[in-house]
């Protein structure tokens, strides 16, 4: 079985739980809650009436979440149990606009071409090679066209699942692969999944980007998750969680906003 198969049987089942946890809380979300973090929702500004393709959606909460704010999104998802969730959610939300696609990343190759790409937590790292997720990114923009990115940081990848030890490289040397008891969205979920992985620098994903001309105009490391969803957690403020041991001493998030350049005069856009 192929790394693909594998991640998306993963995803399949996990989806069937992460809709019934606390963690994803649809109750609320249906009644009006968004799915979208402070961090993101800073870079993203006002988003009615713009064009946005959401990558790695999972079962399209933030997709749903940004097409209650005006936007015309377009979320895409490897695994297709997760697509069909998005869908049916976004029927019973009588919300028209969004558009979900079942792919992978890499077979993305739309004939439309977006004011933003939105991207977020626990995305890259189901993917090996990030020029090619870079440079689907950058195909996908509109000339003046932004990428707004938020991840876990590769510091949190390098330790156990405990934060007692350095157990991963920091670099992209190898694929990890993990099995793993229930999900972190539910850890008694009566489920054993198997999964490949790549751990990416922050070099790496900074060079992916520049590499296909993209201009990077802001980039912010933080020291907590926004997200409950490591061991040995924290909250330190509403929303906010930090390694109870390691406190504030390492990043856990960073975001990124990149701009795919205007044509210069007498050149044509890609």
């Amino acid at each position: 079985m192929d790394y693909l198969e594998k991640n998306r049987n993963t995803w399949n089942q996990r989806t069937l739980y992460h809709l019934q946890s606390d963690f994803y809380d649809l109750e609320g979300f249906m009644k009006g809650a968004t799915s979208l973090k402070d961090i993101e929702l800073g870079l993203l500004g006002e988003v009615a009436g713009k064009t946005i393709l959401h990558l790695q959606c999972h079962f399209g909460q933030d997709t749903l979440s940004l097409a209650r704010m005006g936007a015309k999104v377009t979320g895409v998802d490897l695994s297709d149990i997760a697509i069909y969730s998005a869908e049916s959610l976004a029927i019973q939300m009588d919300l028209l606009t969004p558009q979900f696609i079942c792919s992978d990343v890499y077979d993305l190759n739309l004939n439309q071409q977006f004011d933003l790409v939105f991207t977020s937590y626990g995305v890259i790292g189901w993917l090996p090679d990030l020029d090619r997720w870079a440079e689907v990114i950058a195909r996908h923009l509109k000339p003046g066209g932004r990428l707004v990115f938020a991840e876990f940081h590769p510091v949190v990848w390098m330790f156990d699942s405990h934060f007692r030890y350095v157990q991963y490289s920091y670099f992209n040397t190898e694929a990890i692969e993990e099995t793993t008891q229930g999900t972190y969205a539910d850890p008694d979920a009566p489920i054993t999944t198997d999964s490949v992985g790549w751990n990416h620098s922050l070099g790496e994903v900074l060079s992916s980007l520049i590499g296909q001309g993209l201009q990077i105009n802001f980039f912010q490391e933080y020291d907590y998750s926004p997200y409950d969803c490591f061991a040995e957690t924290m909250e330190v403020e509403p929303g906010k969680f930090r390694i109870r041991h390691l406190d504030a001493k390492i990043p856990m998030v960073y975001a990124l906003q990149a701009v795919k350049p205007e044509p210069r005069e007498g050149y044509a856009a890609s």
